[in-house]
């Protein structure tokens, strides 16, 4: 556990590295650097504080909450796990979604990074029904079809296959179904379900496109591809020394 003491803050003896960190998507040890004073906390007896710790790989802010467990005349006792007040937002190559799909879906994994699992829901079937609009009944079935195979894969049990089949295709006029109520384990659930859907029908289509007009470029040229470093070659090359396209780069 923390304790805090007028001498400052003691970190617990075996204290893991923390997640993510929501600014540079690494995980690195963590800086105290503004902590309650003991003095303050001690008269007025909180349930919980905050403590702002700096992240060592990138500088920025950090800021946690931890529940206080015992108040003492020389010394106040926290938890060791605290809840840390910005979460990391899920990454995802937006860029290969159509405009619609990505602003709302977008805004789903925002619903989920803050733990509103419900709103998340509610999200995930706009975002579906923008997927729908844009790839038609022919899209829907690939997506139901594509719903069916996870739910195969994973071995998901009736009632969370159930509240997925509700939340992606209950929605659509004039009366569609009401949302399902959603705990954590279902949402996460839900998450990967339409990460791996969106991936399947847009994301994968976008990235074996752009590898053919690549490798056509190539042949355009009269070379077979890119040459790579495992050619001895160094940095890709084109056909007479020309650049190959810049390698992909998924955004957060």
């Amino acid at each position: 556990m923390w304790i805090l003491t007028p001498s400052g803050l003691q970190p617990p003896a075996a204290q893991a590295l923390p997640g993510e960190c929501p600014h540079c998507h690494r995980q690195a040890a963590l800086t105290p650097v503004s902590t309650p004073g003991f003095e303050v906390l001690r008269q007025h007896a909180p349930r919980r504080v905050g403590i702002v710790f700096r992240c060592e790989a990138c500088g920025a802010p950090r800021f946690f909450r931890y529940t206080v467990r015992r108040i003492t005349d020389t010394r106040i006792e926290l938890a060791t796990r605290g809840q840390e007040l910005e979460r990391a937002p899920e990454r995802y190559p937006y860029s290969h979604l159509p405009a619609a799909v990505a602003r709302l879906f977008r805004e789903a994994l925002a619903c989920h990074a803050s733990d509103c699992f419900n709103a998340f829901a509610s999200m995930c079937r706009r975002t579906a029904e923008a997927a729908f609009a844009e790839l038609g009944e022919s899209g829907r079935l690939r997506m139901f079809d594509g719903l069916e195979d996870i739910i195969a894969l994973c071995e998901l049990d009736a009632a969370t296959a159930q509240r997925l089949h509700a939340v992606i295709f209950g929605g659509g006029d004039p009366r569609p179904d009401p949302l399902p109520e959603l705990d954590a384990d279902t949402a996460a659930v839900l998450l990967e379900a339409m990460k791996d859907l969106l991936y399947q029908i847009f994301v994968r289509r976008e990235k074996l496109l752009r590898t053919l007009r690549m490798r056509r470029f190539f042949v355009a040229q009269g070379s077979d591809g890119p040459r790579t470093d495992r050619d001895g070659a160094g940095a890709p090359q084109g056909h007479a020394g020309l650049p190959a396209p810049p390698p992909e780069a998924d955004s957060a």
